[in-house]
């Protein structure tokens, strides 16, 4: 199995804000697919700690998800599906037959600074079939404000990103907003979090909600 020194870290922290968010519907059993699993540290921790969520892993690779699988098995988790392979940039038919209206919940941290424009489209159409009523879209990352990144650091990371892929990088939040508007989603709340690492760095969650009665 795959092991990221920094999913281990702060597994801990964002479990802990996705428990505040979901709290009030924790008499409920949820459904749950977390986008872009990578090693599968997150959702394994996560499914321990939120035991009213059903969770369905995915990754575009082979490998992370043979370390889900890996995960999965060592810690004998009940409520973690196999992991699936699903491309966000792909329709949303395409996303591992999961049928419209399916999922309570769709998370994807640390995703949308790795990809490309083509993916974060895909992502929030995808999340505008996939969702139920009042269902939420979760991400997690860095971004950029009307077009300006700050602090320094993250605009460092971000030519960084570009360097490595020119696809990649910072998304805009009010190009999420619009995008997230575009397919049924309001952009709820934004919630600060702070990822201690090498420094002191702001990466919030931004919480979406879809409703199939969205205003024009």
């Amino acid at each position: 199995m795959l092991l990221s020194p920094q999913a281990e870290r702060n597994w801990e922290s964002l479990c802990s804000v996705l428990e505040d968010v979901l709290q009030d519907q924790s008499h409920k059993q949820l459904f749950a697919l977390e986008l872009g699993s990578g090693t599968g540290q997150h959702v394994i921790r996560f499914a321990q700690k939120m035991p009213f969520i059903t969770w369905q892993p995915s990754d575009i690779k082979e490998e992370s998800r043979d370390s889900i699988k890996a995960y999965i098995a060592a810690t004998y988790a009940k409520t973690v599906l196999q992991p699936v392979h699903l491309d966000a940039s792909e329709p949303w038919e395409k996303w591992a037959g999961l049928p419209r209206s399916s999922c309570d919940v769709i998370v994807a941290i640390n995703l949308l600074q790795y990809s490309s424009f083509k993916t974060a489209q895909g992502i929030f159409s995808g999340a505008g079939q996939i969702l139920r009523q009042n269902g939420l879209l979760i991400t997690y990352g860095m971004y950029a404000i009307n077009g300006t990144i700050t602090p320094s650091s993250n605009e460092q990371l971000d030519a960084e990103l570009r360097k490595m892929n020119p696809e990649w990088g910072l998304p805009d939040i009010d190009v999420l907003r619009q995008l997230a508007y575009g397919n049924g989603m309001r952009m709820e709340r934004i919630v600060s979090h702070i990822w201690s690492f090498w420094g002191d760095w702001e990466m919030p969650f931004i919480i979406y909600t879809y409703s199939d009665f969205f205003p024009d």
